[in-house]
């Protein structure tokens, strides 16, 4: 099949698009500057942001980002800078965000749980020499080490009592006494109410939004090596739009946003902040999740939408007191970072009134490439497995995966590759890695799956996670799906480990749910008859608890390093 042919064959997609959703709808090409300013102009008196009470006009944070803005300018922060955020969820948060792609830098996000090691990488490989952080220990205390053993030259820090509502503002110096850092007055540290000091006129600068990147977001792609997508504005604010044009029913200025997915994550910076932007929409920021407080702020602040993570709908429609909290706020939602397993859905789904859909993407795709309609499929089948079908401006190709150039035929796998005005400029100082992830136009993913006739995609697993067990190729996905068809299963990861006779086998990590038991044996009889004899988990193993990554997803990366570890100790 030729090219332009696989594009045409491509668009099967579309006879099943939602009747409010265009795939052919204008995409602009602007900076996403001007999406804040067209907001913050259209909805100056609406609410902007509620962070644990405290309460913001857009009005009052397009202020605040101007002042973020004259203040980075007067620090010399201007195009070619880049300027690390070092923060939880927090005001801080989207008043720096803004505040420096004003200036025309680049934004760089920082995990504040990352250890000195990768910090000490991220910071010199970024060339990031000015960081914005809190003044709590875990942010502060951390990011000062960075000086004198990185590039890192000025810290700008945030006081938390500032951004609390009274009477808060006051108790907190005093009740978190021990868990305030209290950066010095010198030529390394700055105070963000220093920084803000001034009347918010800051100098206009020229962005080009196809050229010029406005966030370095670090990922470890197709080949697990951290490295930084560039994001223009262009493609962020494509992305931002093409989320607003699948979610056609969401009401500017009506929507409120609850935000407990870390902004530094590019599924939170689009889908929660740039998004909610866009809307004219209020974002209920809390700092993590902890489930106690994510439930008793919707009922009582009545959000409308929740992005999440499976694990966290998991852990609402587990929790033992939910029927204690009104749900019925929630209206619709996104759940991307992991398959969202049917039973979760729908659990979700009954105990909230929430219409939820399973979207698809990646960083290098800014990140959101396909969702599911949140009206249903056409003609009302369930599509279950599936990640949706392309949002609008997008096409999604499968290609050969020995060869990485041909089309394949539609219901046969292949990578997953994606073209679409949302895809990353290239990586950061790795023209070479660059060259091997965009290639003839295409966005390659590493994803294995397929495309069925009606245009929807489904996710088989990722080429790197394959398990060759004597010379058959296993798909963990594919094992994980048919192990949570078990009752007494509440988390899984499926994984390769050696095996002296077949080079690998099937190992499953299993999380029971509450009062439930298993054993191997009675597995393996649950599975006989739903996976073929080469896939039947070899090995299982029961624990406690699964790993996860900051945003809740399951980590099978941390299971390999942990394996990879063990050996490296066996041998020594």
């Amino acid at each position: 099949m030729m090219a332009d042919q696989a594009v045409s064959a491509a668009h099967i997609w579309e006879h099943s698009y939602p009747s409010g959703v265009d795939w052919n709808a204008p995409i602009p090409v602007k900076p996403l500057t001007d999406l804040f300013d067209s907001s913050a102009a259209r909805f100056a008196d609406r609410p902007f942001i509620d962070f644990l009470g405290k309460r913001y006009t857009y009005r009052q944070g397009a202020d605040m980002v101007d002042r973020v803005a004259k203040g980075l300018q007067a620090l010399g922060v201007g195009r070619g800078s880049n300027v690390g955020l070092f923060l939880p969820n927090t005001p801080y948060s989207v008043f720096c965000y803004y505040g420096i792609l004003k200036t025309g830098a680049t934004v760089v996000n920082f995990n504040p749980l990352y250890a000195e090691r990768e910090l000490v990488k991220q910071i010199n490989d970024s060339e990031v020499e000015i960081m914005i952080t809190v003044d709590v220990p875990q942010c502060y205390d951390k990011m000062v080490l960075m000086l004198g053993q990185t590039c890192l030259k000025t810290i700008v820090t945030g006081r938390m009592a500032d951004i609390l509502p009274f009477p808060k503002s006051l108790l907190y110096p005093l009740v978190k006494r021990k868990d305030i850092s209290h950066p010095p007055a010198d030529v390394h540290n700055l105070s963000f109410r220093t920084l803000t000091a001034n009347d918010g006129r800051y100098r206009p600068v020229t962005i080009d939004p196809v050229e010029d990147v406005a966030v370095l977001q670090y990922t470890g792609g197709t080949t697990g090596v951290p490295k930084g997508a560039m994001l223009t504005h262009a493609n962020l604010t494509a992305n931002t739009v093409q989320s607003a044009l699948w979610f056609y029913q969401g009401r500017p200025g009506q929507e409120r946003m609850l935000g407990v997915l870390p902004l530094f994550h590019v599924f939170a910076m689009t889908g929660v902040m740039n998004l909610s932007i866009y809307l004219g929409a209020e974002m209920i920021l809390l700092p993590r999740f902890e489930i106690e407080q994510v439930l008793d702020t919707i009922d009582k602040k009545k959000p409308t939408q929740f992005p999440a993570v499976p694990t966290i709908y998991t852990a609402i429609n587990n929790y033992k007191d939910r029927a204690k909290y009104d749900l019925s706020s929630l209206a619709f939602s996104i759940s991307g970072g992991a398959p969202l397993p049917l039973d979760v859905c729908q659990t979700f789904e009954g105990h909230t009134g929430c219409k939820l859909v399973e979207g698809y993407g990646l960083s290098e795709s800014s990140p959101v490439a396909t969702v599911n309609p949140i009206d249903g499929p056409v003609g009302g089948k369930v599509k279950v497995g599936s990640i949706g079908l392309p949002v609008p401006g997008t096409i999604i190709e499968l290609i050969d995966v020995e060869d990485g150039k041909t089309p394949v035929a539609q219901g046969q796998r292949g990578e997953v590759c994606i073209r679409g005005p949302q895809v990353m400029k290239g990586y950061w100082k790795r023209p070479e890695e660059t060259a091997v992830t965009l290639r003839d136009g295409r966005l390659h993913t590493g994803d294995v799956g397929y495309m069925d006739e009606d245009g929807y995609i489904y996710i088989v697993d990722r080429i790197k996670d394959m398990i060759l067990a004597g010379g058959y190729n296993v798909y963990p996905r594919n094992v994980e799906e048919a192990i949570y068809l078990h009752p007494a299963v509440n988390e899984c990861i499926v994984l390769g480990v050696p095996d002296p006779y077949r080079g690998q086998t099937v190992k499953a990590y299993i999380k029971l749910t509450d009062g439930h038991s298993l054993t191997q044996a009675e597995l393996c009889d649950f599975l006989r008859d739903k996976l073929s004899a080469i896939e039947l988990p070899k090995q299982v193993e029961f624990r406690d608890e699964l790993p996860k990554t900051m945003i809740g997803k399951l980590s099978r990366k941390a299971l390999l390093d942990e394996l990879e570890a063990q050996k490296t100790a066996r041998a020594s």
